[in-house]
């Protein structure tokens, strides 16, 4: 394939990709939309509107206030994630290919995601004390069993006739791996990464509220305690902001990266 045409194909992909995007931002415009109408009805102090909880955000940054907390918490939580989405990831794969490791992780995956966040927070507040350890292990434990059940069904559900077939071809190893069972896997990891993303957040968040002096959820704790409403939107807004720019900036372009595939076999 000539050089220019690898980059009209570049340059294709890249505007589909950016195109995609209007439906998402139509949908925030939506949700703008109905939060400045709940504001309008309740006050800024129940529900602050999106220009007032922005100008809030604007002061944060301003003032230094923001971006160091902001780095705090993603720090743990990407810690937490990455461990999550390392160790589930390879430990669901090799569960997969043994029915035997199956079923022997199965409850315990089912227990690990029937417990609380919470419960766990309060496991870890006793044995690392209120320090990092303590919201990235909870990170952990909370994302963990989602990539590595959703790991083992990617692995598992690898169609055999197609691997039977590359096997007969004498296909290489590599080729095999990233052929015939990357894609069909991968179709499977992607949306747990994601909602594990959005986990890391959340329990983060919950667990610095409880246990931290630093990072949002401790902040969020003092506007709560001061009945700062905008402020506390305002640091929402934030990771709220930081977690779509993760997804769609680099999770998403990955994605489609790796399930181009798709696209040439519906074309």
């Amino acid at each position: 394939m000539s050089l220019s045409r690898r980059l009209l194909d570049a340059l294709s992909a890249t505007l589909r990709y950016l195109w995609s995007g209007w439906g998402a931002i139509a949908s925030l415009l939506l949700f703008c939309a109905v939060w400045e109408l709940g504001a309008q009805k309740y006050g800024d102090l129940i529900l602050p509107g999106p220009v007032t909880t922005l100008e809030q955000l604007r002061v944060m940054f301003d003032g230094g206030l923001a971006m160091p907390h902001l780095v705090i918490s993603a720090r743990r939580a990407l810690y937490g994630l990455s461990l999550a989405l390392v160790a589930g990831t390879l430990l669901g794969l090799a569960a997969g290919r043994s029915v035997t490791a199956a079923m022997l992780s199965r409850p315990l995956v089912t227990l690990l995601l029937g417990m609380p966040p919470i419960a766990w927070l309060v496991l870890a507040m006793l044995w690392f004390g209120l320090g990092d350890a303590t919201p990235v292990f909870t990170v952990f434990i909370a994302c963990f069993p989602v990539v590595f059940a959703s790991a083992m069904q990617g692995s598992r559900t690898v169609d055999n006739k197609l691997t039977d077939m590359a096997r007969t071809f004498h296909l290489p190893a590599w080729m095999m791996l990233t052929d015939v069972h990357l894609p069909h896997v991968t179709s499977y990891l992607f949306p747990a990464w994601i909602t594990a993303l959005g986990t890391a957040w959340k329990v983060v968040i919950m667990a610095e509220l409880l246990t931290t002096v630093d990072g949002v959820g401790a902040l969020l704790a003092v506007s709560r305690a001061q009945l700062d409403t905008a402020t506390s939107l305002g640091w929402i807004l934030a990771v709220l902001a930081l977690l779509l720019a993760i997804e769609y900036l680099f999770l998403e372009p990955i994605k489609r990266h790796v399930e181009r595939w798709r696209t040439v076999n519906a074309s």
